[in-house]
């Protein structure tokens, strides 16, 4: 069932009465896998200290923690985004239109995101999705690619020095090698008393004199591998949702309309992006991207290892060094937690009688719970409204049945 491993683990999942499955294998780590929200509050948050993710992220987050907490923060983030959709996105899909190409909106929101990424973490410009992308930059993308793709066999495979082992060590060498290129050329400028611009992240981290220059290669390198396929994943699965879904294109569309012709903003289309109070009051925009994570989630699946001996609240045991991992996937699916439309794509789920989005609960763990929440929730939400507006408003997608199976064509709404 490899090919088809989400599905089958929810089918499995569906099985229990707790939505919960412990294995073990003989000479393997035993592992619970659970779709329980209970459960799932008690790994990421009741009882957090046992399921722990080491010292270096523990600094990691403390520090992160403080810079995502400022308002100049958010607004580079902004000022990153809205660069990248009128110099590239847009261009990119009006010539598309023109030519009559169809697109891998997947591979596109890939580019883009590894753009605006690279400009938060580091403030240099990837320009993968530029006409024609500067060679270190696609050597780079390919080694973040190769590094994501046989992630989850290198473990396995490492002490047979096989090629996807061998694959990892090279796709680690050239993503540290670009990072700490940047690390370098920011510490010679500043050795050399030149300006350093302090909006991106590794000027932030770095500003501290706190960390080695191998810990400010790992804290960007964490913060590419994070934001990169996170958002693009999302932003795929949602076009193709909203494409299969015209009364909810519709509905998104027209408040895009509504929320640009407010004069309280006093931008009357005057820009070609929007501004975060603009980006705020797409109430329904909010919702319809949130039921799409819930449906199709960045991270299906997430384990955390058990430091000591557990017992979850449904009763499962969980043994010392184990793998507890939740399937946000398979509780999307479950009609004891979402009702019996828990696969519809129903934005309204999501809104409340005064039509805002309502609270989500540990039941939608897309940004995890407790002390692991997503810091970037925020600004996730802003990337991802920004992304979509600025796109419908001008654009709608019709999927094109294609071997990659997400291949989408773009259609002009201005004809």
């Amino acid at each position: 069932n490899q090919d088809r491993i989400l599905g089958w683990c929810t089918d499995v999942l569906k099985g229990d009465p707790t939505h919960t499955r412990s294995f073990k294998a003989l000479g393997f780590i035993g592992g619970v896998i659970t779709a329980h929200p209970a459960n799932v509050e008690h790994i990421l948050k009741t009882n957090f200290a046992n399921y722990p993710d080491g010292e270096q992220w523990l600094w990691q987050r403390k520090a992160a923690s403080y810079e995502f907490s400022k308002r100049s923060l958010r607004n580079f983030v902004v000022d990153a985004v809205r660069f990248e959709i009128v110099e590239r996105l847009l261009p990119l899909l009006y010539r598309a239109r023109q030519d009559g190409r169809t697109l891998d909106v997947n591979e596109v929101l890939e580019r883009f995101a590894f753009d605006n990424i690279c400009r938060v973490a580091f403030g240099e410009d990837a320009a993968c999705l530029a006409e024609v992308a500067a060679p270190r930059s696609a050597e780079f993308m390919r080694a973040v690619n190769d590094a994501q793709n046989v992630n989850s066999l290198w473990r396995l495979k490492r002490i047979l020095n096989t090629e996807p082992e061998k694959r990892m060590r090279e796709a680690l060498g050239t993503i540290h090698g670009y990072a700490d290129r940047i690390v370098r050329q920011r510490r010679e400028r500043g050795e050399a008393g030149l300006s350093i611009r302090d909006d991106h992240f590794l000027s932030r981290f770095a500003a501290s004199d706190e960390h080695s220059d191998e810990s400010l290669r790992d804290v960007v390198t964490n913060f590419i591998l994070a934001g990169r396929d996170t958002t693009s994943s999302a932003l795929t699965w949602f076009f193709w949702l909203v494409s299969t879904r015209p009364d909810v294109e519709g509905r998104i569309v027209r408040e895009i309309r509504a929320v640009r012709a407010l004069p309280s903003h006093g931008n009357m289309g005057a820009s070609p992006t929007f501004s975060f109070d603009e980006l705020r009051d797409m109430q329904y925009l909010h919702a319809a991207i949130t039921e799409s994570m819930r449906l199709y989630p960045p991270v299906a699946m997430d384990s955390h290892s058990c430091k000591e001996d557990d017992v979850l609240p449904d009763g499962t045991l969980v043994g010392k060094g184990w793998l507890a991992t939740y399937s946000a996937y398979a509780m999307a699916r479950m009609e004891d937690i979402w009702g019996k439309d828990c696969e519809e794509f129903r934005p309204e789920r999501w809104l409340n009688e005064r039509r805002v989005p309502a609270r989500e609960h540990v039941k939608y763990p897309v940004f995890h719970a407790g002390p692991r929440m997503c810091l970037g929730k925020e600004m996730v939400y802003i990337q991802m409204k920004s992304i979509v507006a600025c796109v419908l408003e001008r654009f709608s997608f019709r999927f094109v049945a294609a071997r990659s199976g997400r291949a989408l064509c773009s259609r002009s709404r201005c004809g």
